[in-house]
């Protein structure tokens, strides 16, 4: 039973372990005719690459993506576009003590426990060097949107780490891409970066939370009930490494709203319907408004540190860890990319959905 796949229409498979020779996606289900060129997928890629800068893990993978099949002539074939990326430095000697540990907070112990055996090296499968395929594929998903929905722009950033937040009254989509944190907000980095220095120099680590933003979607994506846009928005991000909770819309939060206050209230503007507010994130009924779709997550802090934690070896006898290699003090920075390609997915997939079965939309207003 392989459960190393998502999508409908859009299908990815990924492959590969962290410090194998090679990962990579399977992608099935692309229209024909798409533009499609290795450096078009690059240009993604190369916003997850580790080692770019101090606040990120410092293994060095130039992570250049090989197209092997699916495209000719520069142009998607309609057949399995098969994506490979190569790992060029792994250190796996830096694993070799933990081959009989469980690290705390890692897979490694349910891993064995379901498996009955664990790829030690880095994590294998578990390792978020795993979401450089997603990233590659998601790469493969924005060139199919360009021709089904011009002007679809997806974006991510960091809203969160640990007890830093943005002020989203400075928020400015121009400095997202100007500094090492995404962070909608020039004038905070200095202080995230200050604070992040610090913890990885005291041997710990912090969580982070991940905001990720299409605009310009085409209401009417989507179906119900079991085929929600929201429902695979939510599914595709709590499958990213180490994200242990999502959010639509204003998630959480609106538990604390009335409902006079949540519901975004509907006016007729001169190109179709209006909102007052976008409590919903975009989506009412798992169907897309036309609206900015908005999801957020959380990822926990980074489980690779060199602070002594407490766990059991496979004998269960007691033993302490302090884990070795290259880590991020903090994943959300490079979970951003990813973010941004799983909701590429996710979203391309139901525009074919809803092209497949729709066609055009239904109901016409004003």
């Amino acid at each position: 039973m392989s459960m190393n796949s998502f999508g409908h229409l859009f299908r990815v498979t990924t492959w590969g372990e962290s410090h194998g020779p090679a990962l990579g996606a399977t992608v099935d289900g692309c229209p024909p005719n798409v533009p499609l060129e290795p450096e078009m997928l690059q240009q993604w890629l190369d916003k997850r690459r580790p080692g770019q800068n101090k606040n990120t893990t410092q293994r060095n993978e130039p992570d250049a993506v090989k197209i092997l099949s699916g495209v000719f002539d520069g142009m998607s074939t309609g057949t399995p576009i098969q994506l490979m990326i190569e790992n060029t430095d792994q250190r796996s000697k830096d694993y070799g003590e933990i081959s009989q540990t469980f690290r705390p907070g890692h897979a490694d112990i349910t891993y064995f426990q379901k498996y009955g055996n664990r790829d030690y090296r880095g994590g294998g499968r578990s390792s978020a060097r795993e979401t450089a395929a997603r990233v590659a594929a998601g790469g493969v998903a924005r060139e199919a949107i360009k021709a089904l929905a011009p002007g679809l722009e997806i974006k991510g950033y960091m809203t969160r780490m640990g007890e830093l937040e943005i002020d989203r009254s400075r928020f400015d989509w121009d400095a997202i891409e100007q500094n090492d944190f995404w962070i909608p907000d020039a004038g905070a980095v200095q202080e995230w970066e200050d604070y992040l220095q610090g913890l990885r120099k005291a041997h710990d680590s912090v969580g982070a939370v991940v905001e990720v933003v299409a605009r310009n979607v085409p209401a009417g994506i989507g179906a119900p009930v079991y085929g929600k846009l929201d429902t695979d928005l939510a599914a595709a991000m709590m499958s990213i490494n180490a994200v242990k909770g999502v959010e639509i819309g204003e998630g959480m939060n609106a538990a604390r709203l009335k409902g006079s206050e949540n519901a975004d209230e509907i006016f007729m503007g001169a190109n179709g319907p209006e909102y007052s507010s976008n409590h919903a994130g975009g989506i009412l009924g798992g169907i897309s408004t036309g609206q900015d779709v908005v999801v957020r997550f959380a990822v926990k802090p980074t489980s690779s540190i060199l602070t002594p934690r407490k766990s059991i070896r496979k004998d269960g006898s007691a033993t302490e860890v302090i884990t070795k290699g290259r880590h991020d003090p903090c994943v959300g920075i490079r979970a951003v990319p990813v973010a941004e390609a799983m909701m590429a997915c996710v979203i391309l997939d139901h525009l074919l959905l809803h092209r497949g079965q729709i066609g055009e939309n239904q109901g016409r207003i004003g």
